[in-house]
């Protein structure tokens, strides 16, 4: 495994680690503002403030195979004048993310003077860029709610939904003989039968031929996907959303996903993430 999922591993777990303590350290909290709570929810009953119903709040998960961003719409599941605290919630998601295969790295050749042009970073092997968009609909079910404003709420969250892949081939500028004479044009090439030979010849290389390349080659892939994992909530207020994510993500496509050469294809992710979420909770 490379160095970003060491890393990533490595975020995972020191996570789960700091959210783990301070879920301890809410409960001892609890013993000590008992009265607190109790006069908090008083004067929220003397008020009569509206309890919260609805919630918006957008993110960015960093995958053991890639990363996402996505924007979670919630409908707040409780009763009476402790829903604020105590919650389930029903959940719309949205999210937008890109795999990437465990075998990538980032490379630049020395082109020395075989030319005056500059040599650009690639990605040695890549066959495509492949990026998803989630639809999901789930529920964040609580194991342990906010004994005061300001401390740790533990959820589990269940969801899943349709995915619609992009597969867009991926091209490099390379020195390429194209009728067999010996003499060297600079190209535009992806990966396919005619173009094979030099695409995994690196000393061709010049390096990669921009994001836009390919784009109107894009071909879609549907799919479907599912996830489960804990969710921290450490808002300070009651209108504030504030958490973090942990947990496993899984995904199947109706065809396999070519990402490397050389490398075995299949029609699945299965990954480790960890998620910042940050929004706003209304009546």
């Amino acid at each position: 495994m490379n160095i970003f999922h060491g890393k990533v591993g490595g975020l995972f777990l020191a996570v789960l680690t700091v959210c783990t303590i301070g879920a301890f350290n809410s409960n001892a909290q609890t013993i000590t503002t008992v009265n607190n709570t109790n006069t908090q929810n008083s004067l929220l009953a003397k008020k009569k403030i509206k309890p919260i119903r609805t919630e918006l709040s957008v993110g960015i998960r960093l995958n053991t195979d890639g990363w996402s961003v996505f924007a979670d719409k919630g409908w707040v599941k409780g009763a009476g004048r402790k829903r604020d605290l105590f919650y389930d919630v029903n959940v719309f998601q949205v999210e937008l993310g890109e795999h990437k295969h465990v075998k990538e790295i980032k490379r630049t050749n020395n082109l020395g003077t075989f030319t005056s042009e500059a040599a650009k970073p690639f990605i040695f092997g890549k066959l495509n860029n492949f990026y998803n968009l989630k639809l999901g609909y789930g529920k964040r079910k609580m194991l342990a709610g906010k004994p005061v404003l300001g401390a740790v709420a533990i959820h589990w969250v269940y969801l899943g939904g349709i995915t619609v892949g992009f597969l867009k081939p991926y091209y490099i500028e390379a020195y390429v003989d194209k009728d067999q004479t010996g003499v060297f044009t600079q190209e535009a090439i992806k990966y396919e039968e005619s173009t094979k030979e030099v695409f995994l010849s690196r000393p061709n290389i010049i390096g990669s031929a921009g994001f836009s390349k390919g784009i109107g080659e894009t071909k879609i892939v549907p799919g479907a996907h599912a996830k489960t994992a804990l969710h921290f909530d450490f808002a300070g207020t009651r209108k504030m959303k504030l958490a973090i994510e942990t947990g496993i993500n899984a995904e199947i496509y109706t065809s396999s996903i070519p990402l490397m050469a050389n490398q075995k294809e299949v029609p699945y992710f299965v990954n480790m993430y960890v998620a910042l979420q940050f929004g706003k909770r209304w009546p």
